[in-house]
């Protein structure tokens, strides 16, 4: 990334009506790892769908020919970002429905004496629904830093292979897995590999083609949009599924593998994710042409992927400035254990800690108290604090950002944290 390009964080958060309206100057949000805030560009999209089309889509008459076509829009943008078909993306209720969805149809494609490899990294939606279908379960388990030897999964593979599941980033340590040489070794053993990359989506959505994924996750709730979680499946794999719905839906793949069919308003939405990140490269990179705005996709020779991955870059380096300095801080302080790697390579700025004074409910109270929005616990991950030998039940301290984060929030933090015995003293 060329350092003349810097992202503008008054313009990002300009493009939010939480901190336009609600958060300016009395929160610094930190729990984006349970759901991000969402663009106007969002809401404007849902309200319209809400106030002039809310009928049911794909009738005879204009209101649901529109209704219908702005799903359809939204699957296609969302599709083009992720660098796939739109018949390969399921938009569905969450990331646990999916995924319990999926290994219930899965369950057709397991024969007796097949294993599925699972992580004892992984969010519990990953993990438990895998347990469900019946067949052996073998665990690839994390080391003493909490991260994930692709070696350690080489012992692991086997003819008898038939599933590996895997997170594409921890939500605790925050660390990145390699998911295409994951994925390349998996189908070298003739498996199928499922990704969730809830954790790591937020921060760049992954070109899923060049991953070589079967299936990847995660959830849109997380990735400035509405309560739903995305599916994508290679469509080869998700033909030999067998229906999942409630209704009768003939051999539509998307409908067929979501019971009930998708949320009609917040699926059209989903534009507005598109839109965000477009109206971001046009501010960044052509702002001549930014000042000319009408639309998007007016270069019909920029890919909307090659846009995003060049927004994605700006977003890199802008969290990888904002999240060093606390890395810096928390790795270097005596009564604090960092959970994870502290230098930002090869991870998010999805950050962790446990106090050597204070339990974490007291250290996020305190942060609380001086107008820092975070939580603790286990974060759906007991598997992970056990292997680490962290209480599962009081957890760590998650302080997780994205790109509309700002210095002066870190310092925020940091002033707090620095400042936590005179408080309990």
């Amino acid at each position: 990334m060329d350092s003349n390009y810097i992202l503008d964080t008054t313009y990002v958060r300009g493009q939010f009506p939480a901190f336009v309206h609600h958060l300016s100057g009395k929160w610094a949000f930190f729990e984006n790892a349970g759901g991000s805030y969402v663009p106007y560009s969002v809401t404007t999209h849902l309200n319209h769908f809400m106030t002039a089309t809310k009928v049911q889509p794909y009738g005879e008459y204009d209101l649901s020919i529109e209704a219908g076509e702005s799903m359809d829009k939204a699957t296609e943008l969302m599709s083009t970002m992720l660098n796939c078909d739109k018949e390969e993306l399921i938009i569905g209720a969450n990331t646990t429905m999916n995924l319990y969805v999926l290994s219930n149809a899965m369950k057709g494609l397991i024969e007796p004496g097949d294993e599925i490899i699972i992580t004892n990294q992984d969010h519990d939606a990953n993990i438990t629904t895998w347990k469900r279908i019946g067949c052996k379960i073998v665990e690839w388990r994390v080391n003493d830093k909490g991260e994930l030897d692709i070696n350690d999964l080489k012992l692991l593979l086997n003819p008898k292979t038939k599933v590996v599941c895997v997170t594409h980033c921890s939500n605790i340590i925050g660390s990145i897995n390699d998911i295409k040489s994951i994925a390349w070794l998996v189908h070298k053993h003739d498996a199928f590999l499922v990704a969730d990359g809830t954790a790591y989506a937020p921060h760049g959505l992954p070109d899923v083609k060049a991953l070589d994924v079967d299936f990847y996750v995660f959830s849109l709730y997380k990735t400035y949009g509405p309560h739903l979680g995305l599916m994508y499946g290679k469509k080869e794999l998700l033909n030999l599924l067998p229906n999942q719905s409630l209704e009768c839906v003939g051999e539509d793949v998307p409908l067929r593998l979501n019971p009930g069919g998708p949320n009609h308003e917040q699926l059209a939405s989903l534009t507005g994710i598109y839109e965000y990140f477009d109206k971001l490269y046009y501010h960044h990179f052509d702002p001549m042409r930014m000042k000319k705005f009408v639309g998007y996709n007016a270069d019909p020779s920029l890919t909307p992927r090659k846009k995003h991955d060049r927004v994605s870059q700006l977003i890199q380096q802008h969290e990888y400035e904002i999240a060093q300095p606390l890395l810096a801080y928390l790795s270097t302080s005596p009564d604090i254990n960092l959970i994870g790697n502290a230098e930002m390579k090869d991870r998010v700025p999805t950050i962790s800690f446990t106090h050597e004074k204070y339990s974490s409910k007291e250290v996020v109270r305190h942060l609380v108290r001086h107008g820092v929005a975070c939580r603790y616990g286990n974060f759906y991950c007991p598997r992970l604090l056990h292997a680490l030998k962290i209480d599962t039940t009081d957890g760590v301290v998650r302080i997780s950002m994205v790109h509309y984060n700002t210095r002066a929030e870190v310092d925020w933090i940091i002033n707090a944290l620095h400042n936590i015995d005179e408080i309990f003293s």
